[in-house]
């Protein structure tokens, strides 16, 4: 084990006195940790930089903020792969496409479940798979139900870049579509994240009322016009809104 390895165990371990101890001073884990003073005080010191740990006015050390936020979006995430996944499977054994779920990291969606099995075709969606909020049905999903502000501050930074020959790249005209999909309470693609496929996405809320994440119906393109749109919008809202139920919405 080289010394980078060691000296990641070793902070580790001094984390882990935190599940049992709500705050410990400086001697405290020098003694519970059995690693020398210069040592303990140099990652204590780097822990503390990193918002891991923090150092109180009566000098004793505890677990900072960013563990609640780890927290937070790891118990988050878990609950609505679990709590969306029946309905992901019950819509996909309706429409026979492909149920794709995603959350947003920061300009990002990440796509943490699909289902897909009765699909013929593979389309470029895939678990751990991330795509611009901007483009696709499933990322505008989250995108379009943001407080409009936010919204704005998004466009004003992003590139709009070209992925396939459909990707929006007008950032009047995205806008527009968006402000159109918080009204319809979903969102179309075609052609956006990949050639000659669509997709309906709708918007997940928690019980604060803030969007969450997505859930899509993607598929060819050709199955996706006339008839068969009204349906899969009907269907990808009607889950969407029983997931965010389940989520206190």
């Amino acid at each position: 084990m080289n010394n980078t390895n060691k000296t990641v165990v070793k902070s580790m371990n001094i984390l882990n006195l935190f599940i049992v101890h709500s705050e410990l001073t400086f001697q405290e884990i020098i003694n519970l940790s059995g690693i020398p003073k210069t040592s303990v005080y140099r990652m204590l010191s780097t822990l503390e930089e990193m918002e891991f740990l923090v150092k109180g006015t009566d000098s004793k050390y505890r677990l900072g903020l960013l563990f609640l936020k780890f927290g937070h979006l790891v118990s988050s995430r878990l609950d609505i792969r679990k709590i969306a996944y029946p309905y992901m499977n019950e819509l996909h054994n309706e429409t026979k496409e492909a149920i794709n779920l995603i959350i947003r990291e920061g300009d990002e969606a990440v796509y943490i479940e699909k289902v897909d099995t009765q699909q013929k075709v593979r389309l470029y969606t895939a678990i751990g798979r991330k795509s611009p909020l901007y483009a696709g049905a499933c990322p505008r999903a989250i995108l379009s139900f943001l407080p409009d502000q936010e919204v704005k501050d998004y466009l004003e930074s992003v590139e709009l870049n070209p992925i396939a020959k459909g990707t929006i790249t007008d950032k009047e005209k995205l806008y527009e579509i968006i402000q159109q999909s918080k009204k319809e309470g979903y969102t179309i693609s075609h052609s956006e994240l990949e050639n000659y496929t669509s997709a309906v996405g709708a918007p997940i809320f928690n019980n604060l009322g803030e969007v969450v994440a997505g859930i899509s119906i993607a598929g060819i393109e050709a199955n996706y016009q006339g008839d068969n749109l009204e349906v899969f919008q009907e269907k990808v809202k009607k889950a969407a809104y029983a997931i965010s139920k389940q989520l206190g919405y």
